[in-house]
């Protein structure tokens, strides 16, 4: 009877903690570019970046070449309740795996963030969604899953305090990490 009634419990749980967000609905294109805008601040520092990639227009050939990662943004934002990569961040996810198919020993974590809105456990799984649609994107680009690991922090780390709609968009996001 305990077992039933445990698994009952545990039934009930996984039910609750389930999403209306399709997974399968992520649309991804191999959108090669001859040269990508990058961002100047980007080289050394991890997350940095503006949305889109910055101004200016760098060789992306030359990445091969870095023993660094990409001096391209590593930040791809996300609309509210969404894990459905922009059209305008498919050339930023091209350029990494550019660089990563040039380096095929370089591993990456990709690190999925939501804003503080919805619950804990459903802020993780949308973060993750998010991680493993920038992986996907990445692995249809070519990059071996094992150079990429996909984490969710959920709200947890936000890069922006506040209440209001722009303090959200910059909390939802995933940031391509270089080790």
């Amino acid at each position: 009877m305990k077992n039933f009634i445990l698994a009952s419990l545990v039934s009930i749980f996984l039910v609750a903690c389930g999403t209306s967000v399709p997974l399968n609905d992520v649309p991804v294109t191999d959108a090669t570019p001859t040269s990508v805008a990058t961002d100047p601040g980007a080289a050394g520092a991890a997350g940095s970046g503006v949305q889109g990639g910055g101004a200016g227009a760098g060789n992306v050939g030359d990445m091969a070449n870095q023993s660094v990662a990409p001096a391209v943004s590593r930040l791809v934002y996300f609309d509210y309740d969404s894990f459905v990569i922009k059209p305008e961040f498919q050339e930023l996810i091209a350029a990494h795996a550019r660089f990563l198919r040039a380096q095929p020993t370089r591993r990456i974590a990709i690190e999925g963030h939501t804003d503080e809105r919805g619950g804990r456990e459903y802020n993780l799984a949308l973060g993750q969604k998010r991680a493993e649609a920038v992986r996907n994107a990445l692995s249809i680009l070519g990059i071996s899953s094992n150079q990429m690991e996909a984490v969710s922090f959920g709200e947890e780390k936000p890069v922006v305090t506040g209440a209001e709609e722009a303090a959200f968009a910059k909390n939802r996001r995933a940031e391509i990490r270089y080790p």
